[in-house]
């Protein structure tokens, strides 16, 4: 399973560094929307890492469908404050390692 990562350059290059090369700069929301919706179809990805400035911005159908999803399991990585990856482990394993 493959790891798909979706933002602006600047936030993919350190995952391309690190390896990765699965990698979307999406040009404008309608390109997004499309991206993701593809990436979510595709049974070879295992995990999409989505910026989650982008992520905020999504309209609330797709985000929720994204939230919902368990294969990709998306999560949402960014500097805000975004409880995303928070909610995401909390559901699989049904403990938040937080508190």
């Amino acid at each position: 399973m493959e790891i798909a990562v979706v933002g602006s350059p600047a936030f993919t290059l350190g995952f391309q560094l690190a390896g990765l090369s699965d990698l979307h700069n999406p040009e404008n929301e309608e390109a997004l929307h499309s991206t993701l919706r593809s990436l979510l179809n595709n049974k070879s990805v295992g995990i999409v890492v989505v910026d989650s400035v982008m992520m905020t911005n999504l309209p609330d159908r797709l985000r929720s469908q994204l939230s919902a999803s368990v294969s990709p399991t998306v999560l949402g990585i960014g500097t805000e404050e975004d409880t995303t990856l928070r909610d995401t482990i909390r559901k699989a394993i049904g403990v938040d390692l937080w508190k």
